[in-house]
C-alpha cells in the first residue's frame, strides 16, 4: 500500500480534498491518516466470472497534516509518504494558481535545504576528508536545491538516492498537481496537466449512501469521482501498475512497479510465492472477459505460460506456479 501526501497552502482546501477523498473528517490538531480502497471496477466483473468468494481491492493511504510544511510534525509524517498531492486553489475571483504552486514548491525547497545542509555538516565529520558516497550524494543535493531546483529533476545518480533515502527529501517524492475546481470550472491553463477534482462539492456527499452521492455528483457534471483521478494520477507519477488474481476464493488486485519481472510480482502476493517461483499462467483481463471464464480462455488457448523475465503488464491476470 502507498501513501499519498495531500500538501498546500492553508486556503487551498486540503483539508475538504481529504474529506472528499476519505469520507472522513478531519481531526484538527492531529495527523490525518485514511486508507481506502482503490475503485477498480475490473473487481466486480471477474469476481462475477469467476463466482470469487470474495473482492478485494488494492489500497491506498492519504495524509493530511494540520500546518502542513510550517510544522515540524506535519514534515516528519510528510516524510514517510511515497508521493506528494500539492492541492492548489483554483475556486473564487481572487484564486492565483499559478503563484500558489510556485509557493508551495518553495516551502518544499526550503524544508529540503533544512535537513540536508546539517546532514552534510555531520557527513563531512564521520568521512574526516576521505572520499564518502554520503558526502557526494549530500553535497549534490545541497546544490540542487541552492540554485532553486527540486531534486526530482536534478538528474542524480541512483546511488546517490539511495544515500537520501534515510533524509526523504520531500522534492525527491514523485508528486502530483490538484487543481481544486468551483462548480462548472475546468482545469486552468496555467496548471496544464493538473488533475482537476471538485472538492468541496464531493465533501458534501461524504456522508451520503455511494449511489445517492453518485446520482447527485452526477448532477453536479461530476462523472469521475476525485478519488479515482488523484490515484491515477499518483499511480502514474509513482510508476505502478496494478495486477490481478482471480478463482473461487477471491479476486483481487495488486500494485506493483511498473517493469517488474514475474517474479516480484509473484512475490507482492506473497514472499514464498516470489522465493519459489516456477512460472506464471498469464492472460489479459480483457482476454479472459472475452472468453467468459478461465476455464474456456485456457480450452481457447488464450493463457501463455511465462517464465521469470516476464515483465508483467497492466491488467494481466496471474496465477503462479511455485514450490518452496
Amino acid at each position: 500500500m502507498k501513501d499519498i501526501g495531500l500538501v498546500g497552502l492553508a486556503v487551498s482546501g486540503r483539508s475538504t480534498l481529504f474529506t472528499a477523498l476519505t469520507r472522513t473528517g478531519s481531526h484538527g490538531g492531529q495527523a490525518n491518516h485514511a486508507v481506502v480502497p482503490v475503485p477498480d471496477p475490473r473487481l466486480g466483473v471477474l469476481t462475477e466470472l469467476e463466482r470469487s468468494r470474495k473482492t478485494v481491492h488494492a489500497q491506498v493511504g492519504f495524509v493530511d497534516v494540520p500546518g502542513g510544511t510550517s510544522s515540524a510534525q506535519g514534515l516528519a509524517r510528510l516524510r514517510e509518504t511515497d508521493a506528494l498531492a500539492i492541492v492548489v486553489r483554483c475556486f473564487g475571483a481572487e484564486a492565483k494558481p499559478a503563484a500558489d504552486l510556485a509557493e508551495v514548491r518553495a516551502d518544499l525547497l526550503l524544508a529540503d535545504q533544512a535537513v540536508i545542509e546539517p546532514a552534510l555538516e555531520k557527513a563531512r565529520k564521520r568521512s574526516r576528508g576521505k572520499p564518502s558516497g554520503e558526502v557526494e550524494a549530500l553535497e549534490a543535493a545541497n546544490e540542487l536545491l541552492a540554485a532553486e531546483q527540486p531534486l526530482s529533476e536534478g538528474g542524480l545518480a541512483d546511488e546517490a538516492v539511495r544515500e537520501l533515502k534515510a533524509i526523504a527529501p520531500l522534492t525527491l517524492k514523485p508528486s502530483v498537481v490538484v487543481a481544486n475546481l468551483e462548480e462548472g470550472a475546468e482545469v486552468p491553463s496555467e496548471l496544464s496537466g493538473a488533475t482537476g477534482v471538485y472538492a468541496s462539492i464531493e465533501a458534501e456527499t461524504a456522508e451520503m449512501d455511494p449511489e445517492e452521492a453518485r446520482a447527485l455528483l452526477d448532477e453536479f457534471g461530476v462523472h469521475r469521482p476525485g478519488l479515482e483521478s488523484v490515484i491515477a494520477a499518483s499511480y502514474g507519477a509513482i510508476d505502478l501498475i496494478t495486477f490481478l488474481t482471480t478463482g473461487e476464493d477471491e479476486s483481487r488486485a495488486w500494485e506493483v512497479r511498473r517493469g517488474a519481472k514475474a517474479p516480484e510480482a509473484a512475490g507482492v502476493i506473497h514472499t514464498d510465492l516470489g522465493r519459489g517461483f516456477i512460472r506464471a499462467e498469464v492472460i489479459s483481463y480483457d482476454d479472459l472477459v472475452a472468453a467468459g471464464s478461465m476455464d474456456a480462455a485456457k480450452q481457447q488457448g488464450k493463457v501463455r505460460v511465462e517464465g521469470k523475465e516476464y515483465e508483467v503488464r497492466e491488467a494481466d491476470v496471474l496465477h503462479v506456479r511455485f514450490a518452496v
